[in-house]
Parts: structure tokens; C-alpha cells; sequence
């Protein structure tokens, strides 16, 4: 999964995938680890479904929670507004979006 997200991180690709019943597509930015060694995905969902009915937004996902994971074809240019480099959320980071 961590080769999957980083290919889709460096080649600027959606990727779509199930959360908490919901399926997702998502830009993704940035996926690491948290301090206490759980693995997260930064990323802004640009359609399907959420607990809190958005259905598009800034995420922080859990890896471990993503199901059906799988990379699309289509590009995104990337969001200025809310894109962080070096996450706080994550005490260590694997890929990020440059």
C-alpha cells in the first residue's frame, strides 16, 4: 500500500478508495506516521461520502482503515490552500507532495 500511495503522491494521480463505509476519491498529499506508529494519509477528498456528510474536503486518514484502495489515471494540479509540507500530524513522513 505504501508503494501505491507514493506513486500515486509523486505522479499527481487521484486515487479512490473505501473509509468508514464510504467510498472516496482523494487527492493525496502527504502519508506517514503518526507518534504513536499509526500510518495517516493527508489528503483532499474531491468526491463520495462522509460521516460528517462533506463531500469534499480536507482528510487525515488512517491507513490501516482504507479498504479497496486503487489508483486512478486522472491528474490533479495540486491545492496551495491548506497543503502543509512537513504535517504536523506526522512524526515521521514517508512521501509528500513537492
Amino acid at each position: 500500500m505504501q508503494t501505491l500511495i507514493c506513486e500515486a503522491i509523486r505522479d499527481r494521480v487521484l486515487l479512490e478508495l473505501r473509509y468508514q463505509g464510504f467510498a472516496r476519491i482523494v487527492e493525496p498529499y502527504a502519508y506517514g506516521r503518526d507518534r504513536d506508529g499509526d500510518e495517516l494519509l493527508r489528503c483532499y477528498q474531491v468526491a463520495g461520502g462522509s460521516r460528517g456528510g462533506e463531500e469534499a474536503g480536507w482528510k487525515l486518514l488512517r491507513v490501516a482503515e482504507i479498504g479497496a484502495l486503487a489508483r486512478t489515471a486522472k491528474p490533479f494540479a495540486g491545492r496551495c490552500s491548506g497543503n502543509r509540507h512537513g504535517d504536523p500530524a506526522m512524526a515521521e513522513i514517508f512521501c509528500e507532495l513537492q
